[in-house]
């Protein structure tokens, strides 16, 4: 999965994010990079990730994020069979 994005230009965008030093430097460039839908859709997928790992059934996820049961069973694949990118985060979140 991981080679699907791997190149040059994904290196240089993951390095900026990198080089990101608070939330405030993470909303100007965000805000300038992508769309409004493009950040509330990435959003809504770590909430869904979260309610997943607390064990929200769908309803109340598709309640609580208004996303699609198809983009909650995305994520729920990717928290199953993904590179564990979900847990990592999610459990660094968990710790602050």
């Amino acid at each position: 999965m991981v080679d699907e994005i791997e190149g040059e230009l994904t290196e240089q965008l993951f390095r900026a994010v990198l080089y990101l030093e608070d939330e405030e430097e993470c909303y100007k460039f965000f805000r300038d990079i992508a769309t409004v839908g493009e950040i509330e859709s990435l959003s809504q997928r770590l909430e869904v990730a979260r309610l997943l790992q607390k064990g929200a059934t769908y309803e109340k996820i598709v309640e609580k994020t208004g996303v699609s049961t198809a983009t909650i069973s995305r994520v729920k694949r990717a928290l199953e069979y993904g590179t564990g990118g979900y847990n990592l985060i999610l459990d660094r979140l968990d710790l602050e």
